[in-house]
């Protein structure tokens, strides 16, 4: 697979596992209550285990659950007199579909935004793991900061990262080849 066919292959695996994971507002009359308040930011992002240690999600890799993550995200805050940045720090566990999620409830001032510019971001670093068999950090990043936007409802802005992976230590020469 090449970069680009591996990260559109990632991101339509997170687009799933975004609807297996979040709950969604079925109610009409609800939905539109809640264009009047403040946006709720997800923040989500997939762990993988690189099997064939190639960088890339390929046939033989899968998604890690209990992967320790750590998220940081500042939000800027706006308000008719003044601007303030919203800082939020928190270590999550991915579930058993390799998936972390950071749910921010709705603060005053913070809506979602679609550029960096705007003063919002997020990034996610890799912590730990309990597996024995995956437990080395990917080699190209053990951070990510991309994000893209999955949903930018009234009410609800789901940011999602890039992928983030560990290998085993050693190649299955076997499994993956030369």
């Amino acid at each position: 697979m090449t970069t680009t066919t591996t990260t559109v292959f990632l991101l339509v695996i997170s687009c799933c596992f975004l609807w297996l994971c979040l709950p969604f507002p079925l109610d009409v009359e609800a939905s539109s209550a809640a264009k009047v308040a403040n946006s709720q930011i997800t923040v989500m992002g997939l762990v993988y285990c690189d099997i064939c240690s190639n960088n890339s999600f390929s046939r033989h890799s899968y998604f890690m659950p209990g992967v320790e993550v750590k998220i940081d995200c500042t939000f800027k805050a706006m308000s008719a007199r003044t601007a303030e940045l919203v800082s939020v720090s928190v270590n999550r566990t991915t579930n058993r579909y390799g998936v972390y999620r950071l749910e921010i409830p709705s603060v005053d001032g913070i809506e979602c935004a679609a550029e960096k510019a705007i003063g919002n971001s997020c990034r996610a670093s890799l912590i730990g793991t309990s597996s024995s068999s995956c437990n080395v950090p990917g080699s190209t990043r053990t951070t990510t900061d991309e994000i893209t936007i999955k949903s930018k409802q009234a009410n609800m802005c789901i940011y999602s990262l890039t992928a983030l992976n560990f290998k085993p230590s050693k190649r299955n020469v076997a499994l993956c080849g030369n």
